[in-house]
Formats: structure tokens, sequence, C-alpha cells
């Protein structure tokens, strides 16, 4: 039981060692995040797509 203790107490020590973003930068790196996920995602979408129709083509 101590070991959980000191390792939780060390927890708390090392988050008040943790730099915290700022909002702004905070919602930059959000925005950055969701674009480039709905970037990729209409990719590989696309990407599909291409591949499905030329698979279709061989007969």
């Amino acid at each position: 039981m101590n070991r959980i203790v000191k390792f939780l107490r060390d927890v708390g020590r090392e988050m008040k060692k943790v730099s915290w973003p700022k909002r702004k930068e905070l919602t930059r790196y959000t925005v950055t995040v969701v674009t480039t996920v709905a970037f990729m995602t209409l990719f590989f979408a696309a990407v599909d797509s291409g591949i499905s129709a030329l698979i279709r083509l061989i007969p």
C-alpha cells in the first residue's frame, strides 16, 4: 500500500512540473488536429473509391 501512495505522490509532483498549454494554443492545436483528420478522411475515402472503381473494371 505504501508503494501506491508513494507513486501517487510522485505523480502529483510531476504533474506540477508540466507546462500546460494556454487556451489560445490549445484551440490552435485542436483545430490543427481536426483539420488534419478531416483531410486524411477525405483523402482515404477518395483513394478507396478510386481503387474500388478500378477493381470493378476488371472482368
